[in-house]
């Protein structure tokens, strides 16, 4: 039986919001999806890209995982969901856009940040461990003795900068990038307060004005 909560919301789908995009749905069917970004999330509950970016129907193309992690360019025959979808948005779908997107108050790299055991879990721990160069750096910037907090804060900024410059050594993305057809992009958002700062060119973030 399917559950309450997803039973009525839906409901309100197939009554409110299908009929406003019904033929949206229905070209997208019929000619395929042509996304313009790929976005690279935390599958934190309260951070939905389609929402914040009031993305329609076929506009993003979503990967979400624990704490938005891009995992390095690996080719043992393991299963890779993340570079799988990775590797189609740009050489099938060909999107214009990688946006890695954090956000503050992110659990993972809290825990990460506090230095949480690694070998309390069957997957999380191995993981989280794609931290490891960026808290090392954040450490060695605040100090080994700075508040977890401070730690955590700086380490989801810079998490999302190593993830793009993993992303840079995936063949087929360094390829796109040169040729100007794709561009890397990362922002970290505002859980308290909606707002969104955007990384620049120079690897700093500043706050997009409304």
């Amino acid at each position: 039986m399917i559950p309450e909560k997803l039973e009525s919301g839906f409901r309100r789908f197939r009554e409110e919001l299908y009929p406003r995009h019904r033929r949206t749905y229905e070209q997208l069917a019929d000619k395929g999806q042509r996304p313009h970004t790929l976005v690279i999330g935390c599958s934190d509950s309260r951070v939905d890209p389609a929402a914040i970016f009031d993305a329609g129907p076929g506009e993003l193309f979503v990967v979400r995982n624990v704490a938005n992690l891009v995992p390095p360019f690996e080719t043992d025959g393991g299963f890779h969901g993340v570079s799988a979808a990775v590797e189609f948005a740009v050489t099938a779908l060909e999107v214009a856009n990688i946006l890695v997107m954090g956000h503050r108050q992110c659990g993972g790299v809290h825990a990460c940040a506090a230095g949480a055991p690694k070998d309390g879990s069957l997957f999380v721990g191995h993981w989280v461990s794609a931290l490891d160069p960026a808290l090392a750096e954040s450490r060695a910037e605040l100090g080994t003795h700075a508040p977890v907090e401070a730690i955590a804060d700086d380490l989801e900024l810079r998490a999302i900068r190593h993830s793009i410059e993993r992303l840079r050594t995936y063949p087929f993305v360094a390829e796109a990038v040169a040729d100007g057809r794709l561009r890397l992009h990362g922002a970290r958002f505002g859980v308290a307060d909606g707002r969104l700062e955007w990384m620049e060119d120079d690897g700093s973030f500043s706050v997009f004005e409304d």
